[in-house]
């Protein structure tokens, strides 16, 4: 069972807190030297009149259009993958379950590698497709991987997990092969693949911005029904719900979350499964706390991860997809194994 009200908006309170500052960290972490103090000061000169900015206009100049939009960039991607990841979770009764092992973030990836390579034959803006591209990838992977484990494998946890490796294998086979179609394009996806904050600045934001509303409200407002289905679909149906299209909504919109995030980050894996289990121990099972927990603890957690890649091997940035990666599998395979004594 989950917290009172009380605790879950205590918990929502300090996860806020852990967002502020990761944020602030981030935003002064780097080789110029901006101190936190500083960045507060001049937030305060942009709404009172009385305040005055300590910075020079320099330092505002790589505050607001390079540090500032990564650092936002950071928390959205945290917050889509991390609420995503818990949505997953919650609809398919599956601990594991994560948009990498389902299928969606390779799903999106071939979405967006395709209209990189092929998007300037099509329209003269083919940025703006990369979402959409992104979304349809995602549900398609995600659909194939739970057809496929319902069909062949009885729907269980090891069926759905193998679907997914299968269904991501193939394609990610199809998006190497669309790379090789594209030899021109090569550096661009590549450096995408590896996944990346620093790219787009303040036009990522505004891009991703819609799709990002969109997807965490449905999540959020489909909390207490997660919960509902919890309590297994004969139990759900008494209660008047019809789970099919609880689960239909609930994975479109984790779907739609999932591709945003690839679109403007590239695959970044492991968020989506470490961070809902993270919130799941402080919160307990109940998704109404779950979700909205996990949208601020999943962007603190991004923004985090962004300062080591970016200062670990300075001047060079390392991907944040290595850095996630070397936290999440040893916690994949901790959650395996936990998952696995449960079964037996």
């Amino acid at each position: 069972m989950g917290p009172g009200v009380g605790a879950r908006i205590g918990w929502l309170a300090g996860g806020l807190g852990a967002l502020v500052a990761a944020a602030l960290f981030g935003v002064s972490a780097g080789a110029a030297d901006i101190s936190a103090a500083d960045i507060v000061r001049h937030l305060l000169s942009l709404v009172s009149p009385t305040a005055e900015s300590p910075l020079t206009e320099r330092q505002e100049a790589l505050l607001v259009e390079l540090r500032l939009p990564r650092v936002v960039m950071g928390a959205v991607v945290g917050a889509l993958l991390a609420t995503a990841g818990g949505a997953y979770q919650g609809v398919f009764r599956n601990p594991l379950a994560d948009p990498y092992l389902l299928g969606a973030a390779a799903g999106a990836g071939l979405g967006a590698t395709l209209v990189i390579v092929f998007g300037q034959e099509v329209t003269d803006a083919p940025r703006a497709l990369v979402p959409v591209a992104a979304f349809v990838g995602a549900l398609l992977g995600v659909a194939a991987a739970y057809t496929l484990g319902a069909t062949a494998g009885g729907g269980g946890t090891a069926s759905l997990i193998l679907a997914g490796v299968v269904v991501s294998s193939f394609l990610s086979a199809a998006q190497t092969l669309t790379q090789q179609i594209g030899g021109d394009q090569l550096l661009r996806i590549f450096s995408w693949l590896l996944g990346g904050l620093g790219r787009g600045g303040w036009d990522d934001v505004r891009m991703v911005a819609p799709y990002t509303v969109v997807a965490l409200a449905v999540l959020l407002v489909c909390g207490h029904l997660l919960d509902m289905l919890a309590l297994g679909d004969d139990k759900a149906v008494s209660l008047g719900l019809n789970p099919s299209a609880v689960r239909i909504v609930v994975i479109s919109a984790a779907s739609l979350a999932t591709a945003a995030a690839v679109a403007v980050s590239g695959l970044i894996g492991f968020v989506g499964i470490v961070v809902p289990h993270i919130v799941r121990r402080l919160v307990g099972s109940n998704y109404r706390a779950i979700l909205p927990v996990s949208v601020f603890f999943g962007g603190a957690f991004m923004v985090v991860v962004d300062i080591v890649a970016r200062t670990v091997v300075a001047p060079a940035e390392m991907p944040i997809g290595v850095v996630t990666a070397f936290l999440g599998a040893p916690f994949f395979l901790l959650i395996l194994r936990t998952t696995r004594h449960r079964a037996t």
